[in-house]
């Protein structure tokens, strides 16, 4: 943890008008020891707020998985709690589809610096990676564990808001100028 504090605080130290990173310390009493197993009404929402789409190495597209998770939820229940209860997750959940991509347009297509590698993790993965996210995002927001001015990995928590909550503008004169803004 310390060299941890260390990384970062060293890091600031790049940004010359940046304030020094605050860490505030965790209360005895909050600890998140475990998963929880997670049900079939968990399982069948998480495949109901899929995406349509899919990678390419996936044994089965995702609108036939959402169209039959009436079926396969109590599979995918057992498969999921068990990797949550062992703290493993299959190997074929580590596994990837990775796809080079040219970085910019105008970049040497023959010289492999030039490309960025994209991995896509099958429907499955990404289906265990949302609920344990889930989980964790839940006890963060109860134990109050999210600095309020958090943005990242949070839902109706933008770039905007956060410049928003950090500007000292009431929300009398923001309102007036996004009329005004809307107007023109």
């Amino acid at each position: 943890m310390e060299l941890a504090k260390r990384t970062v605080t060293d890091s600031y130290k790049n940004y010359n008008d940046a304030p020094p990173p605050c860490f505030v310390p965790v209360w005895s009493g909050c600890n998140f020891t475990e998963f929880s197993l997670v049900t079939v009404n968990n399982v069948v929402a998480a495949v109901r707020a899929l995406p349509d789409k899919q990678c390419a190495s996936d044994p089965l597209p995702t609108r036939l998985l959402k169209a039959n998770v009436d079926i396969s939820a109590l599979f995918f229940v057992e498969l999921f709690n068990r990797s949550l209860s062992t703290g493993s997750v299959p190997t074929a959940f580590k596994e990837a589809y990775v796809t080079p991509r040219l970085k910019k347009a105008d970049l040497d297509q023959t010289d492999t610096k030039s490309y960025r590698p994209i991995s896509n993790l099958s429907v499955l993965s990404k289906l265990l990676e949302r609920l344990v996210a889930r989980q964790l995002l839940d006890y963060l927001t109860a134990e109050n564990l999210i600095p309020d001015l958090q943005s990242a990995y949070r839902a109706f928590h933008s770039t905007e808001t956060a410049v928003l909550k950090s500007c000292p503008i009431s929300s009398e004169r923001l309102t007036m100028a996004t009329l005004l803004c809307s107007h023109f």
